[in-house]
């Protein structure tokens, strides 16, 4: 009899690669990959555990799915991602209906972890996390046209809120060969867009190579038949070199997307978050980017509430936001989380007041979104076809990334497909959605 077996990724990309690594391993050793939790023999819950929201969402799944095992209708679970790494065995403790719970470094085993599981054998242990998977075949979860990537894992940067280098452990990365092989098998595959991941891309290459080595990477992967787009994530901006920006500009394939999670902009909140960069530095350096390369969009995420954020402060970064307009950007309020300095730093901001600031810049950020997307009208982009809704097809231009970003609703005379590459006109916008035709 072969075992069904369905997982729930929560949290980032690079959690979702992992869980799919751990699938193909389990397909490939025998065990049939459901898609939903009823069909189910056992169920593996890839958990996040990096803020509050997130720890909360994967307890509340957890439950839920432990609700289906109480009513007889699947026989095991198995927790594994950043929250069964921070929390180990308060898990099983505190939720009993789980079988085992195992730590980011034992994902590599799996198969026996789940067998186990399914003989009523509990399983939990916490291998190095040195052990977490960098690299490995994979069972796309993603559409057929695009997938992640990821070149590296862990983070060395000790950001005074963070507590990823704990949970993830310290920083690792593969080679460059390594990395190249991947693209290619995921263009054989029919994959045409490819989106660079780790906690920190542009770091890529100091373990190694002693030097970064993005821009040597990149220029490698351009080279690869069938990748059409190739879109950068998670790049810290102390390492945006000119190197790297040269890059961007000069290779076609790259797309002229960049996401930098700058968190503030106040020289006093980035010193206590650990983090290098004032109003002017970073002004500055993403000017510079804009001016070097041709339309540029530049996704940011920025942090509210954090200790300290004075209301003269806050007002700053809405001065940042407004003086910047960024092409996208999001918001989060500051979560402290134990194991971290900012936990017990003193001038701790009241809950209301973060959820406000938080809608407050995200409102701002509507107003720069709905101005650019009016100026965008008359223009011509080339699109990516990502599904039919109804009578329209939904697709993104360079400027949209999948699963974060808004997109295009288009009109064609055409039958199109994912993955399809055409040109079109926008001709209306619609909150953060523009609205195109073919042409």
């Amino acid at each position: 009899m072969n075992f069904k077996v369905g997982m729930i990724s929560l949290g980032c990309p690079k959690n979702q690669v992992d869980g799919e690594i751990m699938l193909e391993k389990l397909n490939k050793s025998g065990f049939e990959i459901s898609k939903s939790i009823e069909d189910s023999d056992l169920m593996i819950i890839n958990t996040c555990g990096f803020i509050e929201d997130a720890k909360r969402e994967a307890i509340e799944t957890i439950l839920e799915v432990a609700e289906y095992k109480t009513a007889g209708l699947i026989s095991a679970i198995v927790v594994t991602g950043c929250l069964a790494e921070r929390y180990q065995d308060e898990i099983l403790r505190e939720i009993p209906e789980v079988d085992s719970v195992i730590g980011i470094g034992a994902d590599k085993d799996i198969v026996k972890v789940c067998q186990k599981a399914l003989l009523g054998i509990q399983t939990s242990f916490y291998p190095d996390k040195k052990y977490l998977f960098l690299e490995g075949e994979r069972m796309l979860s993603t559409p057929s046209h695009w997938a992640y990537l990821k070149i590296s894992d862990g983070c060395d940067n000790k950001c005074s809120y963070c507590a990823i280098p704990s949970i993830r452990g310290g920083y690792i990365e593969r080679p460059v060969e390594s990395i190249v092989a991947e693209a290619k098998d995921l263009a054989d595959k029919g994959i045409k867009e490819i989106i660079l991941i780790a906690q920190d891309t542009t770091k890529y290459g100091i373990k190694l190579y002693g030097e970064y080595k993005l821009p040597k990477l990149l220029k490698e992967l351009v080279k690869i038949d069938g990748i059409e787009w190739i879109r950068l994530f998670y790049c810290y901006p102390d390492r945006i070199t000119d190197e790297l920006i040269e890059v961007i500009s000069q290779e076609e394939k790259i797309c002229s997307y960049i996401d930098i999670p700058l968190q503030h902009c106040n020289s006093g909140i980035l010193k206590a978050m650990n983090r290098n960069g004032s109003y002017e530095s970073l002004k500055d350096l993403l000017l510079k980017m804009k001016s070097k390369i041709p339309d540029l969009a530049i996704r940011t995420t920025f942090m509210v509430g954090f200790p300290g954020e004075s209301k003269e402060r806050f007002e700053e970064l809405c001065r940042f936001v407004k003086d910047i307009k960024f092409d996208k950007m999001g918001c989060f309020t500051f979560s402290p989380e134990e194991d971290t300095p900012a936990f017990d730093f003193d001038n701790q901001i009241d809950e209301d007041v973060k959820k406000r600031r938080a809608e407050v810049l995200m409102d701002i950020q509507y107003s720069i979104t709905e101005a650019s997307n009016k100026s965008r009208v008359g223009n011509i982009y080339k699109a990516v076809i990502d599904k039919k809704e109804e009578e329209h097809y939904i697709g993104r231009s360079y400027l949209d990334s999948p699963e974060i970003d808004s997109g295009i609703i288009i009109s064609s005379s055409r039958v199109l497909k994912p993955g399809d590459f055409i040109d079109v006109r926008i001709t209306d916008y619609d909150g953060y959605d523009l609205i195109g035709e073919e042409i």
